[in-house]
C-alpha cells in the first residue's frame, strides 16, 4: 500500500464505517513537548504519542533516539487503540520528520497497514479539516510488536553498505560537510555516505513531492536498480522521514537509527569531511 495518505482521502476515511487509528506524533527537535499543542487542537479522533518516550528509549550510547524497549512501544501502542490490523494514519506538524518516525516503527514492529499523513496537520487544515480539543476515548488495541519487517543497520552495518551499496545522509549538506555541528561531538560523515538532506524530498507546502520525481532524484544520487541503499541522519528521525520518500519512490532502504549520534560518539570509528565522495 501507499506509505502517505492526503487530507482528503484521510477525510473520506474517517467518515467510512472502520475509520484508521490516528496518531498524532506532534514534535520539534530541542522544542517543548507536543502534548500541549495537541490538547489545544487535534484532528478529531486522534491520540497523542510522545517521539522521546515511546518511539524511542533514552539517550546514551546507542544514540540521541535509539529503539526503546518493545514492551513499552508495545503497550504505548495498544494504549493509542493500535490493533494487530486495522488501519493507522500518523501526523504531525507538518514537518513529516516524527511522523515518519512513528511509520517507521509501526511498519518495523510488523504492522501491515501505516500511513503517514502527506503534509501533517497543515494539510488537514489547509482542507478545512476540523481540530478539536476534546479527549479522544479509546478502545484498547491488541498491537504486540514483532521487529524485522523493515530492514535496520547498525555502526557496523551502516559502515559495510557505504562501501557495497548506497548510504545516504539525511541531514543538511553543511552539517554532512562537517562544516558545523550544532549538536553532536564531532562534525562530519561516515565515510563513504552521500549527502541527500531530506528537506529536499518536499515541496513548499510541506507535502512530499511526486513519486516521479523523488525517483528521479534517488536514481541521481546513486540508488540504481539493485542497489541497496541505506539511510542514517543526526539520530534516527529525519532519515526516517527519507526512508518513506524512497518508499513512496518505490525504492527500499534501511534505517541506522543510531545515526550520527551513535556513530560520533565512538572515537575510534573513522570520520569524513567535505564534499560527496568522487
Amino acid at each position: 500500500m501507499n506509505a502517505i495518505i492526503t487530507a482528503v482521502e484521510l477525510m473520506n476515511a474517517s467518515a467510512g464505517g472502520q475509520p484508521p487509528v490516528l496518531l498524532d506524533v506532534r514534535y520539534q527537535l530541542g522544542g517543548p513537548p507536543g502534548r500541549p499543542e495537541y490538547e489545544a487542537g487535534h484532528i478529531p479522533g486522534a491520540v497523542y504519542v510522545d517521539l522521546e518516550g515511546e518511539l524511542a528509549g533514552p539517550a546514551g550510547k546507542d544514540g540521541r533516539h535509539p529503539l526503546p524497549d518493545l514492551a513499552v512501544f508495545g503497550a504505548a501502542m495498544r494504549r493509542a487503540g493500535v490493533g494487530s490490523s486495522g488501519d493507522v494514519v500518523v501526523y504531525d506538524g507538518g514537518q513529516g520528520w516524527a511522523a515518519a518516525r512513528a511509520w517507521w516503527m509501526l511498519r518495523w514492529a510488523g504492522h501491515p497497514s501505516v500511513r503517514v499523513l502527506d503534509g501533517g496537520l497543515a494539510a488537514w487544515r489547509a482542507q478545512g479539516g476540523p481540530v478539536t480539543d476534546e479527549r479522544t476515548a479509546v478502545r484498547e488495541g491488541d498491537f504486540v510488536p514483532a521487529p524485522g519487517a523493515l530492514p535496520l543497520l547498525d555502526a557496523d552495518g551502516a559502515a559495510a553498505l557505504a562501501r557495497r551499496g548506497l548510504l545516504l545522509d539525511a541531514r543538511a549538506g553543511e552539517r554532512y560537510r562537517g562544516e558545523v555541528e550544532p549538536i553532536d561531538a564531532v562534525a562530519g560523515h561516515v565515510p563513504g555516505a552521500v549527502s541527500a538532506p531530506t528537506t529536499e524530498n518536499v515541496a513548499g507546502d510541506g507535502r512530499l513531492r511526486p513519486a516521479t520525481e523523488l525517483a528521479a532524484r534517488f536514481a541521481a544520487l546513486g540508488a540504481a536498480d539493485g542497489t541497496e541503499v541505506g539511510v542514517y541522519c543526526g539520530s534516527g528521525v529525519s532519515a526516517a522521514h527519507e526512508v518513506l520518500a524512497l518508499a513512496v519512490a518505490g525504492i527500499p532502504a534501511a534505517l541506522y537509527v543510531g545515526s550520527w549520534s551513535e556513530w560520533s560518539s565512538d572515537p575510534s570509528r573513522p570520520v569524513a569531511t567535505g564534499p560527496q565522495p568522487g
